[in-house]
């Protein structure tokens, strides 16, 4: 597999929107996995959201993201999932 890279894209622009790519595909995962009733340890759910996360990882190490304003909302959507959804006590 050759390694393509577009050199008119500017890298943090690259690296949005591959991550806009990967998010649709999981998103794609998701719904699949809903209509086929396969929730656990589903293999495309496991691919999809891992580049998902992958991505992130990424931003974070080129300084687009840090650890601590993530923690801080992961904390804050918890607390709205738990005022509006079953998900999260």
């Amino acid at each position: 597999m050759t390694k393509r890279i577009n050199k008119k894209l500017e890298y943090n622009t690259e690296l949005l929107v591959v991550t806009m790519e990967e998010c649709g595909e999981m998103i794609e995962a998701c719904s699949k996995a809903i209509r086929c009733e396969d929730y656990i340890n589903n293999d495309r759910l496991i691919e999809e959201v891992g580049d998902v996360l992958c991505m992130i990882d990424i931003m974070k190490e080129k300084g687009l993201l840090n650890e601590r304003d993530l923690n801080n909302r992961i904390q804050l959507k918890k607390l709205k999932l738990a005022q509006w959804t079953n998900l999260v006590k």
